[in-house]
């Protein structure tokens, strides 16, 4: 197992830029586009920065950022709206977190939806 967090993909409302790590092309277009939409509207109704990341386990993180300097950040909200993150698309990031284990960490299927 890797001993270090993976990038699955972010936005930046800084730069106005969406990132998706090339490793996970093999992903379905409906589901990349379902996290490009994810990520830029949180960006755009809170602000600064939002990383989606595996970490080694194979769970799938929400991780913000904001500059120091930024007052305009909600960070109520964005608390709020990654929680309704992950109510609402509860089946995307388990299915998410599951493609990890098995094509990233290698896993057996059987043995990475045991973990969960």
């Amino acid at each position: 197992m890797r001993d270090e967090k993976v990038v699955l993909c972010g936005a930046n409302a800084y730069n106005q830029k969406y990132y998706f790590n090339d490793e996970f092309n093999g992903l379905p277009e409906s589901v990349k586009k379902e996290l490009q939409i994810m990520c830029v509207w949180f960006v755009q109704e809170v602000g600064g920065v939002l990383m989606l990341e595996f970490t080694p386990d194979g769970s799938l993180e929400f991780r913000t950022e904001a500059n120091e300097y930024d007052g305009t950040i909600d960070e109520i909200g964005s608390y709020l709206k990654i929680k309704q993150f992950r109510e609402e698309r509860q089946e995307l990031l388990e299915s998410l977190e599951l493609y990890f284990k098995v094509f990233y960490l290698g896993l057996d299927p059987e043995d990475a939806g045991a973990e969960e």
